[in-house]
């Protein structure tokens, strides 16, 4: 059957159950599926694996660098092909950036419904992806493709880092304070789109900031009081700052009223336009999370799609990591501190 639908009248989002990071399995059936009784093979040489769920894996080249190698691909988020493309891509080199690296080549991750979407569309899809890629300043360099029952778009991406400037997700420091280098809200302005209420103006700003690359990541990773990076995505800034508790044996406290948000995202919530992913992140891991109003579970288990790096700084680094934010034109705000685990597990802490 072939397809008469042109890139000017298909809506992406139609043709797939799920949006962006919000396709991403739960974090409580991901462990499940990921446990294992097999032995793996361990290599020395292998810095960063999927023990402490860090954004990629790392691999010591023996000269003082690191091989960077993550993926990341999911079904659209957006209507606009090119802008789907564009968005998969930013999410993709984010995690380079959240271990402290730069890209240096990417490959595409492509299925295509052949027989609901014609190949005109597809194509800028692919061509959102190396516009992304250009600005990142690496070549789309090949790929593979299927013929699926819905669109998915993603990258694989690879990557260096001097060892000495790698940022993991297991490093964070009892008082260091926390920042957030992206405003939350995209999984609620994203349901907002599926239901036809969002405005022209906030789906424009939404699709702007997931755009943007967070390669200011690599910049970070200078400073050596920089303790923990990593990037916020389909798990909620709850799972994503969780991953970092658990891993670094320290708990956090988070300032509610602090949090960034895109603008108009409480009039969104008010009218129902909370994703299911939040309800999932939230039974995954809520356990772990001080009680929470409604509100407060719609903001911090909102599962983002190329969100924002979080990052803990040390009180020493403070001076130097301020420096930074201001020689690049940018201005973020405390959202929180690491504190000291109680005896209870590691655990967030709302204020």
């Amino acid at each position: 059957m072939k397809t008469n639908l042109t890139s000017s009248s298909v809506k992406l989002t139609e043709f797939s159950h799920g949006a962006g990071c919000g396709c991403k399995i739960s974090p409580k059936l991901l462990k499940e599926i990921l446990g294992t009784n097999i032995s793996s093979f361990v290599d020395p040489n292998l810095l960063v694996g999927n023990e402490s769920s860090d954004d990629a894996a790392v691999f010591d080249l023996g000269d003082g660098r690191a091989l960077i190698s993550t993926t990341d691909f999911f079904m659209p988020i957006v209507d606009d092909p090119f802008d789907f493309g564009m968005i998969a891509g930013s999410n993709a080199l984010s995690d380079v950036y959240a271990m402290g690296g730069r890209p240096l080549m990417a490959i595409a991750i492509f299925g295509w419904p052949i027989n609901k979407l014609s190949a005109d569309i597809g194509a800028k899809v692919i061509e959102g992806g190396r516009e992304i890629c250009s600005r990142a300043g690496i070549t789309l360099a090949g790929g593979h493709s299927i013929d699926s029952p819905e669109p998915i778009f993603g990258l694989s991406v690879s990557g260096i880092v001097d060892i000495d400037e790698l940022k993991k997700n297991t490093s964070a420091q009892v008082g260091d304070t926390i920042y957030l280098t992206k405003p939350l809200g995209i999984g609620v302005l994203s349901t907002a789109q599926k239901k036809k209420v969002v405005s022209s103006d906030d789906h424009i700003m939404a699709v702007k900031q997931m755009c943007a690359l967070n390669d200011i990541g690599s910049k970070v990773a200078k400073i050596s009081g920089v303790n923990a990076v990593t990037d916020v995505t389909g798990f909620g800034l709850a799972g994503h700052l969780l991953e970092v508790c658990r891993g670094s044996n320290v708990s956090a406290e988070i300032y509610f009223d602090k949090l960034p948000l895109l603008p108009n995202i409480l009039k969104y919530i008010n009218k129902g336009c909370v994703p299911g992913g939040t309800e999932r992140n939230f039974d995954s891991y809520g356990e772990s999370i001080s009680k929470l109003t409604d509100l407060e579970k719609s903001i911090i288990c909102d599962p983002q799609t190329s969100g924002g790096l979080l990052v803990t700084v040390s009180k020493e680094a403070m001076s130097e990591f301020n420096n930074l934010l201001t020689s690049n034109n940018m201005k973020l705000n405390p959202i929180g501190k690491i504190i000291k685990t109680s005896d209870s597990p590691e655990s967030i802490v709302l204020r």
